[in-house]
């Protein structure tokens, strides 16, 4: 088996009116990915998908232009169960096998970014493949199902302190979740402002239900400390991205200040930056996205990061079909996961892009069973809303 094409599309998908959200990313109005398709020799297609913009929305074009015309033609002839290998070789770059013989990485000067991205998409490919080839799931090659159905958490939370509470309440209802994730910091101004919003979420919710918040790296140091102290006695699960990503002996600082967890990692890529917020006693919780940090392999390597530190891991799956299977997978066999992440804002790039009903009930999320990631691609949608890079 050999790979025979290799094709990236920038897709593009508009979001109603009715359904756009307003965060420190401005007015979301589109939700956008590059999505891969890997194709062998003898039929076998798979499917990836890489990230490199602000939450859903962005530019992808020169992405999707690096892995038609850079990455794409080194993997034609090559062997797609080399997964291992071929994530090496592309990080590698031109010294790939100089590296391969010292045993240690040598990776090309623009190592983290794009090229991860790129990196990414294809390993995420190349997994569906190697399940489809062997007819089982990717969670199976990973070492196995520690659960059939894992508890999940609404991601969302836009709305006014006013309105913040109906808007938690109606995701409760939809999904019957137990856990609640809402946005703060930049979006608001002031760090008061935000911690009014959680404290009028937490009294319409109770304190039965698990509240996280989500800051998008917007805080510096000082106001990430002062949010924490008027929040400390909300008994918030997680305080996730309190401080831009680069900043990560400030991260530890944020978090030697209080008792609320840090939850950090959709800004990272490879397992040498989680190492690092391991190192620094950065975070507690890792939230690689598979997307971008180097794909299922290296998300696994992450989880193993996470799990010799006696950290927790909870991927960043705000994302398209191909990575937020992957991220179900990953959590499956990862024996540092505990919860996923499931978007409450609009995002056709998962309902609209596959065949399959991706839902939660009573606050669960079932791992699929299919061979490969489990998903089966609407390639007339994808080709309705592709643009080619």
């Amino acid at each position: 088996m050999r790979i025979k094409s290799v094709q990236a599309w920038w897709v593009r998908i508009p979001i109603e009116v009715a359904k756009q959200h307003r965060s420190d990313f401005g007015q979301v109005t589109t939700f956008d990915a590059a999505i891969l398709r890997i194709e062998t020799d003898d039929g076998l297609v798979g499917w990836g998908e890489g990230k490199n913009a602000a939450g859903s929305a962005g530019s992808y074009g020169a992405l999707v232009h690096m892995l038609n015309h850079e990455i794409g033609p080194q993997l034609i002839g090559r062997d797609p169960a080399d997964i291992g290998i071929i994530w090496e070789m592309l990080y590698n770059g031109v010294r790939h096998e100089t590296a391969a013989h010292a045993g240690h990485a040598m990776p090309q000067l623009a190592r983290r970014g794009m090229s991860v991205a790129a990196i990414s998409a294809v390993d995420i490919a190349l997994w569906d493949i190697l399940g489809k080839s062997v007819g089982q799931p990717v969670w199976r090659l990973l070492g196995g199902r520690k659960v059939e159905r894992m508890q999940a958490y609404a991601s969302g939370g836009w709305a006014s302190a006013e309105a913040i509470g109906d808007q938690l309440k109606s995701y409760i209802a939809k999904g019957g979740f137990k856990a609640l994730k809402m946005r703060v910091g930049a979006m608001d101004g002031a760090p008061h402002v935000s911690a009014a919003r959680v404290r009028a979420a937490r009294q319409a919710i109770g304190p039965d239900v698990e509240l996280m918040v989500d800051a998008h790296g917007t805080y510096t140091v000082a106001e990430a400390k002062r949010f924490i102290k008027l929040t400390a006695d909300l008994d918030l699960a997680w305080f996730e991205e309190p401080v831009i990503a680069d900043d990560k002996p400030g991260m530890a600082e944020v978090r030697a200040s209080g008792s609320t967890p840090i939850a950090t990692g959709e800004s990272e890529a490879t397992r040498y930056a989680f190492r690092d917020l391991a190192m620094l006693k950065s975070a507690d919780i890792f939230q690689p996205d598979p997307a971008f940090c180097g794909g299922i392999s290296e998300a696994m390597k992450i989880g193993t990061i996470a799990s010799a530190f006696n950290l927790r891991f909870a991927p960043h799956l705000w994302a398209g079909a191909p990575c937020f299977f992957a991220g179900l997978h990953l959590c499956a066999a990862s024996p540092a996961s505990f919860i996923i992440e499931y978007s409450l804002g609009a995002n056709p790039m998962i309902h609209d892009l596959v065949e399959e009903t991706v839902e939660a009930k009573n606050g669960m999320i079932a791992i699929p069973e299919k061979p490969g990631l489990g998903f089966t691609i609407s390639e007339r949608f994808l080709e309705a809303h592709a643009q080619r890079g």
